[in-house]
């Protein structure tokens, strides 16, 4: 093992990323860069896989450069990346044969009804740990294999190629065709018992074998980069979510963390089992070290946190940078009476509804833009006291503190409104871009960078905590409020 320095590259639902970091964890240097988000018709979400492609040997080069290193100088690269988003690809010419369906895309709601009378929804949840739902990637890949003229056979002819984004990348850095099991568990095409595919799932969806990448685990060397990091390791390979898990050191079963980027994810590590949710969470694998067994984790998935904002900005014009929600939504005391529920790709955990549109609730003459921002932030903690409920009563014990990272927790106003609705302490990584640093850490030790996870552990430190300053019958008051508002995005689309 040579190199001072481990990159992960992050690629997101709206950008590419590249960090490096040093043995103590530290950021060396950052690149980012934003893609295209595609809406084709309402509820479809695409990107370019192309475009991604060449943005991240942009924020590979930049990052680098800013470190003062060159590959030689890495001891290995990890990838985390957007679940769910699949792309299938061209084996002989690498080019995508159509562009991406993106994790909130809600194309294959018709497709899913098939699904459950065919195979059934309780019978599928048992053997994949997921819901029937549009965000997953299995049902995606069926879409594009019915609508792309002649794929589906190229694909049983195995000209085609199919992957996450991880996948994607791991090809063009190093021309394997792998995934890891963080990843696979996301397909709705993979048995969590075996942590491989299954054939009757393969099967009920109609997906060929011969296109599907190898699943290994999320920390090990599956080869070596050409081109701009040639030399270089590919060493780990993570859900952007897991991956945040595992940069949070949430190591132990019992312990959780959220990331609020785009979307929002509550893991829950329950360790070598894989409990299953009877309220509207998923069963998902958090990673896998290679040669040790897998571990899991429960998860409730929030579609839109960090989109409403950027919806703000680009849709409404209401702020120029994402930053200025918090000094907008701060001019105001409350929200108003507003609510926002935004149910742009149906409603996830815990509710699982793909009928769900979003709507603005409560508006009288007296809201303002300031009324309106305020209320976009609180949506996301309240959405989050949805899913903590949901995982309380699944799991032994309740949660006593919730860790947190991701672009929002820079938002004082935000973190301090979610610890009053969760009503425990809101703990904030002193690094707050833990999906890098998670498969920096995986790629560390699958080389030997880093020796152990006791090491990992005690690399983290917080940087801030917020307590609730709510009184239990005001939180109550609006709790009963938010739920009214969610009640009103049912029952939408036919």
């Amino acid at each position: 093992m040579t190199g001072a320095y481990v990159a992960a590259i992050d690629q997101g639902t709206t950008s590419s990323r590249c960090i490096v970091f040093d043995r103590a964890g530290e950021i060396v240097a950052v690149a980012q860069r934003e893609h295209r988000q595609i809406f084709p018709r309402p509820g479809w979400v695409e990107h370019d896989a192309e475009e991604i492609w060449d943005n991240v040997q942009l924020v590979v080069r930049e990052a680098l450069d800013a470190a003062g290193t060159g590959p030689e100088g890495l001891a290995a690269v990890g990838i985390t990346n957007q679940r769910e988003t699949t792309v299938v690809w061209d084996r002989a010419t690498g080019r995508p044969v159509a562009n991406a369906v993106v994790w909130q895309d809600t194309r294959t709601g018709p497709q899913l009804r098939a699904l459950a009378e065919a195979y059934g929804e309780q019978r599928l949840r048992a053997r994949t740990g997921l819901t029937l739902a549009t965000y997953f990637a299995g049902p995606k890949l069926r879409w594009l294999l019915d609508h792309v003229d002649g794929l589906r056979e190229r694909a049983e002819r195995g000209e085609v190629l199919f992957g996450t984004m991880e996948s994607w990348l791991i090809w063009k850095l190093t021309g394997r065709h792998v995934t890891d099991v963080t990843n696979a568990s996301r397909t709705m095409l993979m048995d969590l018992e075996t942590l491989d595919w299954d054939p009757e799932l393969l099967d009920a969806l109609g997906v060929p074998a011969a296109m599907l990448p190898e699943i290994r685990s999320s920390a090990e060397v599956y080869g070596t980069a050409d081109g701009l990091l040639a030399g270089v390791p590919v060493a780990s390979a993570l859900g952007d979510q897991q991956a945040a898990l595992f940069g949070q050191t949430c190591f132990q079963p019992g312990e959780a963390k959220c990331t609020y980027g785009t979307g929002s994810f509550l893991l829950l590590n329950t360790g070598a089992s894989a409990v299953t949710s009877t309220h509207g969470l998923l069963t998902t694998v958090a990673y896998r070290i290679h040669g040790q067994p897998a571990a899991y984790a429960l998860e409730g998935a929030i579609a839109v946190t960090g989109s409403l904002v950027q919806w703000l900005r680009d849709n409404l014009g209401l702020i120029s940078t994402a930053a200025e929600v918090e000094d907008l939504a701060r001019t105001v005391d409350d929200n108003g009476g507003c609510y926002v529920v935004p149910a742009f790709s149906g409603l996830f955990a815990p509710h699982w509804r793909s009928d769900a549109r979003g709507v603005v609730a409560g508006l009288t003459g007296y809201v303002t833009k300031g009324h309106l921002a305020r209320a976009a932030l609180e949506a996301s903690a309240w959405q989050t006291r949805e899913v903590v409920d949901a995982m309380n009563a699944d799991s032994d014990v309740a949660l006593r503190r919730l860790r947190v990272d991701g672009g929002m927790t820079a938002n004082g106003l935000l973190m301090q409104f979610l610890a009053d609705v969760l009503d425990v302490p809101v703990v904030r990584s002193r690094i707050t871009e833990t999906t890098c640093l998670g498969a920096a850490y995986a790629a560390g030790l699958a080389v030997g960078f880093w020796p152990d996870l006791a090491i990992l552990r005690a690399q983290w430190s917080s940087d801030a905590q917020w307590t609730s300053t709510m009184d239990a019958e005001h939180r109550e008051r609006e709790l009963r409020q938010w739920r009214k508002a969610v009640q009103r995005t049912l029952d939408w689309e036919d």
